[in-house]
């Protein structure tokens, strides 16, 4: 989905759904006027029937308000709620350097890029599914 206001760069939302995964792409600047796109795709993407795993990627991002760093909060609240696992990949240093002055840092989790996170997802899951193996009786 795209949307573009007047003298802006166009703001695009995607998703892409792998197995238990759903990454959502983000470009563009991320603010009031951009956020219910976000929301709305977002919210689709942590549907009860959905996949366990949100990727959020936001390497496209060019800038982020207040609103639009409320909308990641809201975005992890909701991911929450749902037995979801929210992970952010591609946070531009702007964006990375206000979650750190928020203090945001210690609670969302981030991956350099979209394909680190999505190694990183598959390792996590290995890893707990192998766990749970181990500990069945014989």
């Amino acid at each position: 989905m795209t949307s573009q206001l007047q003298g802006r760069t166009p703001f695009t939302v995607s998703t892409r759904r792998f197995r238990t995964v759903a990454l959502v792409r983000v470009a563009g600047e991320l603010d009031l006027a951009t956020a219910p796109t976000l929301r709305a795709h977002l919210r689709a993407a942590t549907a009860p029937s959905a996949s366990s795993v949100l990727i959020l990627d936001l390497s496209g991002v060019t800038f982020c308000d207040s609103v639009g760093l409320s909308e990641l909060i809201v975005a992890l609240q909701h991911s929450q709620n749902r037995g979801k696992r929210l992970v952010l990949s591609g946070v531009p240093a702007s964006l990375d350097d206000l979650l750190y002055r928020t203090g945001l840092h210690k609670i969302l989790e981030r991956r350099a890029t979209c394909d680190e996170a999505l190694r990183h997802v598959r390792e996590t899951r290995h890893a707990h599914s192998a766990g749970h193996d181990r500990r069945r009786p014989a």
